[in-house]
């Protein structure tokens, strides 16, 4: 693969960061993970804007927007695959071996890769660790993901494809990759964003089309509990699209893909034939 390093075009065999650099050790980096259709990364500026909130919160500065479409775009020319899946990462840069910030400039990298075959429907289990809705990196796409490893490390070990998170709080928070929404009382709900749940770019799209679309949609707290006693349940991410989610903790859902999922599911396949800068 070719991959873009802070303005250079390398193979991955050849790119390099150094030892000291902070994405490195102490997780100090913010990135994005765009899913490409036909050479173009969707929703390029949703997600332009969550890196630079993601950054913004963590003192990190961004290359120009210009810079680092021309250069998604020329990664995704140069490894000619048109449909995959893109990421977008920046790092603190050089710094020292704590954790400290530097006035370095900071590490860009963007690359792509094969997508996932995701299933019709996913299992997931709920995990015995929370996420702290009042932590300093709530809500940001940060590169501090050994919680995530570790939570899906579990969850596989489960026979599970994803782990679901609760809060300090008990409520129904998010997957490790992913934002959950389930049916309850006929209203399609999903955890609010006060949760500390990832403000998903799908997440937002999804509730935009219910609207279109006429299925009514809240954002509200919800306990954990919930999921496993909804009609239908379904994982949103930008790789995954609209997955239904077919057991919890080993029980199965009675409805996966239920009714209201497939009909998000065709709203979702219809926007993709009119933009893929929605």
């Amino acid at each position: 693969m070719i991959l873009w390093l802070n303005g250079a075009m390398v193979s991955d065999s050849e790119a390099r960061i150094a030892p000291s650099d902070h994405g490195f050790l102490v997780g100090d980096g913010v990135f994005e993970t765009l899913r490409v259709y036909a050479g173009v990364p969707f929703a390029w500026g949703r997600h332009r804007l969550r890196l630079e909130h993601s950054a913004a919160a963590l003192g990190l500065s961004l290359p120009s927007d210009e810079v680092l479409r021309s250069a998604a775009d020329d990664v995704i020319a140069m490894n000619a695959l048109p449909d995959c899946r893109m990421r977008v990462t920046i790092t603190g840069g050089e710094s020292s071996l704590g954790s400290d910030q530097s006035s370095s400039p900071v590490t860009a990298v963007i690359a792509v890769g094969h997508l996932t075959d995701w299933p019709a429907t996913a299992s997931v289990v709920t995990v015995p660790w929370t996420r702290n809705e009042r932590g300093a990196t709530a809500g940001l796409k940060t590169t501090s993901y050994a919680e995530n490893v570790r939570a899906l490390t579990f969850a596989k070990d489960h026979g599970a494809s994803e782990a679901i998170f609760a809060n300090t709080r008990d409520a129904l928070c998010e997957g490790t990759g992913s934002n959950v929404f389930l049916l309850q009382d006929g209203v399609l709900v999903t955890p609010a964003l006060s949760s500390g749940c990832l403000a998903g770019v799908t997440r937002a799209l999804v509730i935009e089309l219910a609207d279109r679309i006429g299925i009514p949609c809240e954002e509200r707290d919800l306990p954990l509990a919930a999921l496993a006693g909804a009609s239908e349940a379904f994982l949103t991410s930008s790789t995954r699209e609209i997955q239904a989610i077919g057991a919890v903790d080993g029980v199965s859902l009675s409805s996966a893909p239920g009714p209201i999922t497939l009909q998000l599911q065709s709203a979702w396949r219809d926007l993709l034939s009119t933009t893929l800068e929605p």
